[in-house]
């Protein structure tokens, strides 16, 4: 697993984008309408809302996200992606699975060992 979260931090990284960028990138990318408000992303994120709105801010300042305004809700933001941050999400989608890919054996016996250890307790 850390030979997994190591690749993945370097993959994010070089990249240009942090760990909790690519990760709240990929929370947008699977909200429904490719949409979600501060507040769900904060839960999601489990940040608190100050928080979810600064990493929205470093998002939307590199060109990877945009507020919309809520239809519904005039009080409410949506945030979306922009076409840089899809192309991003999906170019470090597809590192990912490559890299599980190439370490799906490691990753099996990692989790082989988490289910005998869950049966020991």
């Amino acid at each position: 697993m850390r030979l997994f979260l190591s690749f993945s931090e370097a993959a994010v990284s070089e990249a240009g984008v942090t760990s909790q960028q690519y990760q709240a990138l990929l929370v947008i990318k699977v909200a429904p309408g490719g949409q979600i408000m501060v507040r769900d992303l904060a839960d999601q994120m489990l940040l608190q809302h100050h928080g979810a709105v600064q990493l929205v801010d470093r998002l939307a300042t590199a060109g990877f996200a945009v507020r919309i305004p809520s239809a519904e809700d005039k009080r409410s933001v949506l945030i979306g992606l922009t076409s840089e941050g899809e192309e991003l999400v999906e170019r470090l989608a597809r590192t990912h699975l490559k890299g599980m890919l190439a370490n799906e054996r490691l990753l099996v016996e990692s989790l082989k060992r988490l289910r005998r250890l869950s049966r020991l307790g």
